[in-house]
């Protein structure tokens, strides 16, 4: 590597700033119709499903088809680029946004679940967003672009619980159920997203940073020489536990928060307070993101990983000791399931991003967000049966619990780190 492609390596692309605006921008519209499914998806099913048991399975249902459409966005992104690839699932989103009002109207119970399969392509896309924050940015401050992408989601995430009664209303005026109501601000939302990305989204970052890799002095990426921003060895081993990392995540955040708004229904609150909690759980998940950029660049991804862990189980014995009519404390539990989430997201993306060539980049982050989604999926519909078969204090319990199955994982691999590093 050349003198000027190492330098070149240490200072993001000059468009790079002006990609991250369009995306903060699709993810402050976004954010919105990520919340519909997180707010009333448990509440709507109950409805038309007649039981609890089964309450779990909207959340199951569109993180499968988050699943499946991770894959389809990130081979377009691979092949098209991240405009077309972004653009496509939130195109898609809204429409299995639209399917769902129309199930809730007909009370056609096969074409709810089809379209929160659909749904899930929004929340796939969502996620999928923060990779391309990263695309240009320079390897050491990898962390804070991802982390600025995340936290953009905030702005619309927290207003999308909040507007719950309000779009319950409008539903209700046109003749459609109330818990549909969020689902129509998911439509507009995500179709506003797509087009915004469509439109604006130039030029594409990853075709952008493609590009780049090949004009360089020896033909390669400048900063994929197989090492991350603090000179640690990359390679599979890293993509695994970044992998590992999110996925555990995932699971624990989407199995308690799936349920809380049933926990809290059963106990007498009303969809305003559900909605008041959510939206404060999705703060928690997303407003933390520039710390969680500054601390995975200063001071380290395993750090980040590890405090991840920690915040969870306090979250989950938090939520499991919380008296039933107490909102706050519910919602300090929640909050602080969403903080140890973005530990975990920022983190086990930073150690994706250091370690994957751009040749394969979209590619292999599509399939991790694969794994990511079918573990919230698993969570999901885990978390209905464990309800139904215990409460919501032992569900809260076993997902803290889970996450520390982190540490032992950042510990093997700190040590075969350094096992590798000897002479």
């Amino acid at each position: 590597m050349t003198a000027a492609t190492t330098e070149a390596s240490q200072r993001s692309h000059p468009a790079h700033r002006r990609v991250l605006r369009v995306l903060v921008a699709a993810q402050i519209l976004s954010g919105a119709g990520l919340a519909a499914g997180i707010t009333v998806g448990a509440l709507l099913a109950k409805d038309m499903l007649g039981t609890t048991s089964l309450s779990g399975l909207p959340s199951a249902l569109f993180t499968i088809g988050s699943a499946a459409s991770a894959v389809l966005v990130g081979r377009i992104s691979q092949r098209l680029g991240r405009r077309a690839g972004l653009s496509l699932g939130y195109g898609v989103g809204a429409l299995g946004s639209l399917g769902v009002v129309a199930a809730a109207a007909s009370g056609n119970v096969p074409l709810l679940f089809a379209s929160l399969f659909v749904y899930g392509a929004g929340t796939a896309t969502n996620l999928q967003a923060r990779y391309a924050g990263a695309d240009l940015a320079a390897a050491r401050h990898r962390g804070r672009a991802v982390s600025t992408v995340l936290v953009a989601t905030t702005f619309g995430a927290v207003a999308g619980p909040n507007l719950a009664t309000l779009t319950g209303d409008v539903a209700g005026a046109i003749g459609i159920p109330r818990l549909a109501g969020p689902f129509l601000l998911a439509a507009l939302a995500y179709a506003a997203a797509g087009t915004v990305l469509w439109l604006l989204l130039r030029p594409d970052p990853l075709l952008t940073a493609r590009r780049l890799a090949a004009e360089s002095a020896d033909g390669s990426d400048a900063d994929e020489q197989g090492r991350n921003p603090s000179g640690t060895a990359g390679g599979n081993g890293w993509i695994v536990l970044g992998a590992t990392i999110m996925v555990l995540t995932q699971l624990v955040m989407v199995a308690v928060m799936t349920m809380t708004p049933v926990h809290m229904q059963h106990h007498g609150h009303g969809v305003g307070a559900v909605g008041a909690v959510i939206a404060i759980h999705v703060a928690g998940m997303y407003l933390p993101s520039p710390l969680s950029g500054l601390l995975a660049d200063r001071f380290g991804r395993l750090w980040l990983a590890v405090a991840s862990a920690v915040t969870l189980l306090v979250s989950g014995l938090l939520a499991a000791l919380s008296p039933a009519d107490s909102v706050g404390l519910l919602a300090l539990a929640l909050a602080l399931l969403g903080i140890g989430w973005n530990f975990g997201l920022v983190s086990g993306t930073a150690m994706i991003t250091d370690s994957v060539p751009l040749a394969t980049r979209a590619k292999t982050q599509g399939t991790v967000d694969v794994a990511i989604a079918i573990s919230g999926a698993g969570g999901g519909m885990a978390s209905g049966l464990v309800m139904a078969a215990g409460d919501y204090a032992t569900l809260a319990v076993v997902g803290g619990v889970l996450s520390l199955a982190i540490i032992p994982a950042v510990v093997f691999t700190a040590r075969s780190r350094t096992a590798g590093q000897r002479p």
